[in-house]
């Protein structure tokens, strides 16, 4: 038997190396009741009770049956270390391929998978620095200022998950990524002063790359064209394209012509009106020095 702090541990550890699946994502579902099912057989097989066994991999008797229920989505080192306790010769560790396919939600997938084809890659940003763009610290910032709250289980999903994304910067062939954002997005200390600070630093790192613009619209543009919101738009090798906004076709991705016809042609007027991407450095860099 353990002893008390260590009790005390396996409890409060009982929903760290994991997420809750969510119930509308029928594939994930599917994937993370497969595996739970494969570990509950390969421990039974072994003679090993649920408690027994998350004493071995260092976790509490809840989470074990989580897993295995196909009610949380199991962390790599959940996997490896019941690989290793059950002697499975890396069957349990290799269902970390299919498990990882999941772990993020559902729309956060399915647009990891668009960006990750794109050539091309259109973005503007009203309200926020867009996430592509964000320090890890500052888009927890922004997860723990929204209402109502996130679980914490949530916002480290959630930040996990933009977290991921940000490998658009490290792909070969690189793609050519565009950005704008309002001014007032970077003024604004979300964070407190030294998280802003960072922000700005890692704006300033990545408008540096040969593959990327960064402008900003200054806030006194008296004629703007971006009071819809957001807009993004995607294009593909093949010719294709997808794009969306929040003031237009409610929200939804479209990939109709004359549909993407008009995102392009209102973030193309948006660039024209925002400073250059030299201007908008220099605009970084003064709001670095005032810091």
């Amino acid at each position: 038997m353990p002893v008390d702090g260590e009790a005390q541990r396996l409890k409060s550890e009982a929903d760290e190396p994991g997420w809750e699946v969510d119930p509308d994502d029928e594939w994930g579902v599917a994937v993370i009741a497969t595996v739970g099912r494969q570990l509950r057989l390969r421990r039974e097989a072994v003679g090993m009770r649920a408690a027994e066994f998350g004493m071995a991999v260092g976790y509490g008797e809840d989470l074990v049956y989580k897993v295995e229920g196909g009610k949380r989505i199991p962390r790599q080192e959940y996997l490896d270390k019941a690989d290793e306790v059950l002697d499975a010769g890396g069957l349990i560790s290799a269902t970390w391929e299919d498990v990882k396919r999941v772990r993020y939600p559902k729309k956060v997938r399915e647009l990891a998978k668009l960006e990750a084809q794109a050539v091309e890659v259109a973005l503007y940003g009203n309200h926020n620095i867009h996430g592509l763009l964000q320090t890890e610290e500052h888009m927890r910032a922004l997860f723990d200022a929204w209402l109502p709250s996130y679980s914490e289980e949530e916002a480290e999903r959630m930040a996990a998950a933009r977290m991921a994304r940000r490998s658009i910067f490290e792909r070969l062939p690189a793609p050519t990524l565009s950005f704008v954002q309002e001014e007032v997005t970077l003024r604004r200390p979300v964070g407190g002063r030294m998280v802003w600070r960072r922000q700005l630093e890692r704006l300033l790192e990545l408008g540096q790359l040969r593959n990327v613009s960064i402008q900003v619209m200054p806030t006194d543009c008296e004629d703007h064209f971006g009071t819809g919101g957001l807009i993004e738009v995607l294009k593909f090798p093949d010719g294709t394209a997808v794009g969306r906004s929040e003031g237009a076709f409610n929200g939804r991705l479209v990939s109709e012509p004359k549909q993407l016809r008009i995102l392009e042609l209102r973030y193309g007027m948006i660039r024209a009106q925002a400073l250059t991407p030299r201007e908008s450095r220099a605009l970084i860099e003064q709001m670095l020095g005032e810091t």
